[in-house]
């Protein structure tokens, strides 16, 4: 993501107090979810208005990205999601979090979509609650996205099904067609730095 500074000629030279906070996901772990939630805090005394997230992951988790949709839903400034490179598995659900209208993916990035594994191993009743918890996250992930892009709940749970529940692969125009992407252009950071003189 490109930055730009529009600085008033008035001003010589400056120093800013909180530089604006751009978040970075690459994994998703209790390491990162904590990282997260403390950017999204900090990034409502910058002055910013948007809180961009920058996703570039291969994915992770599934409760720390629970987490991080939390932290996502408790903050009171709009959240802008960006991919750049790929957003898969858990990227792909947290680019989805973006606020609508604010989700932009680079034009040469891939999106990947699929069903929660719980990536246990153990006894034959542990491994039957384990598929029972990645059936009740799958129904609650994929009710979600649906409902962040504008469609029905089972929309992408009918897809992965369609698919024989193998990975899905969408390029970025697939991605808007679906109205996950708004965007097929990565935004700019625009910082006006100028000087306002009042008589009172």
């Amino acid at each position: 993501m490109l930055w730009q500074f529009e600085v008033d000629n008035r001003i010589k030279e400056f120093e800013l107090r909180d530089n604006p906070i751009i978040i970075r996901v690459n994994k998703f772990n209790e390491e990162s979810a904590k990282e997260f939630a403390s950017k999204i805090s900090r990034a409502h005394s910058t002055g910013q208005k948007v809180i961009p997230v920058v996703i570039d992951s291969y994915g992770g988790q599934v409760y720390s990205l629970m987490s991080m949709i939390g932290a996502i839903k408790a903050s009171t400034l709009p959240v802008a999601t960006i991919v750049e490179g790929k957003a898969m598995s858990c990227g792909a659900i947290l680019f989805s979090f973006g606020e609508d209208g604010m989700r932009y993916m680079d034009p040469d990035a891939t999106i990947m979509i699929h069903d929660v594994s719980s990536g246990q191993f153990g006894k034959v009743e542990e491994l039957k609650v384990n598929a029972e918890e990645s059936d009740r996250l799958n129904e609650k992930v994929y009710k979600m996205m649906a409902r962040n892009c504008g469609q029905h709940d089972e929309f992408f749970k009918e897809k992965i099904h369609e698919k024989g529940h193998a990975d899905w692969y969408l390029a970025p125009k697939e991605a808007k067609k679906i109205k996950l992407a708004n965007h097929l252009r990565l935004p700019k950071m625009k910082v006006n730095i100028n000087v306002e003189i009042s008589f009172c």
